[in-house]
C-alpha cells in the first residue's frame, strides 16, 4: 500500500517560486552532466521506505497549504560532514500541483496516506485559475 510524505516547503511563498527554484536546478544539472533528480535531505530516515517507493510523493506545504507534490523515487542512506546520518529523499525533478489542503505547521515530515492525499490538479480543466489566496479562503469555509 502506497505511502507519501508531507513536508514544509520553507522559504518558498508560492508553487510558482518552486517551480523556478526546481527549474535552476535542473538546469545546473543538465550543466554539470548530473542525472536530473531533486533530492532534500533530512536527517530523519522515514521506516515505512517500501510503502514510500510504492509510488509515493512528497506532498509540498506552502503557506499553511498542500498545494503541490513531486513523486519520490529513492530514500538514500548518507552520512554528513558532521559525521550524523541522513536521510535523502529523491524525486523527480517535476512538479504536479494539487487541490488546496490545509495543513498546520509541524517540524520535520509526516506520513500522508494515499487515501487522504489532494488530488491533482488538472490544468486542463481550468483547476488552476483561481489566485492561491481566493483558493485558500474557499479551502477555509469547505468550499475545496
Amino acid at each position: 500500500m502506497t505511502v507519501h510524505i508531507v513536508k514544509l516547503c520553507v522559504g518558498v511563498d508560492s508553487v510558482d517560486d518552486l517551480e523556478r527554484w526546481i527549474e535552476h536546478r535542473n538546469h545546473l544539472l543538465t550543466m554539470a552532466g548530473e542525472p536530473l533528480e531533486h533530492i532534500h535531505t533530512t536527517r530523519m530516515t522515514p521506516k515505512r521506505r517500501d510503502e514510500i517507493l510504492d509510488g509515493g510523493s512528497l506532498y509540498w506545504v506552502i503557506k499553511g497549504m498542500i498545494l503541490a507534490r513531486q513523486p519520490i523515487i529513492d530514500l538514500r542512506q548518507i552520512t554528513g560532514d558532521d559525521g550524523i546520518g541522513r536521510c535523502q529523499i529523491v524525486m523527480e525533478p517535476t512538479l504536479f500541483r494539487t487541490e488546496s489542503q490545509p495543513k498546520r505547521p509541524f517540524q520535520g515530515w509526516r506520513y500522508l496516506k494515499a487515501g487522504e492525499a489532494p488530488r491533482d490538479i488538472d490544468p486542463l480543466r481550468g483547476d488552476d485559475d483561481l489566485p492561491p489566496d481566493f483558493r485558500r479562503e474557499l479551502a477555509d469555509l469547505g468550499l475545496l
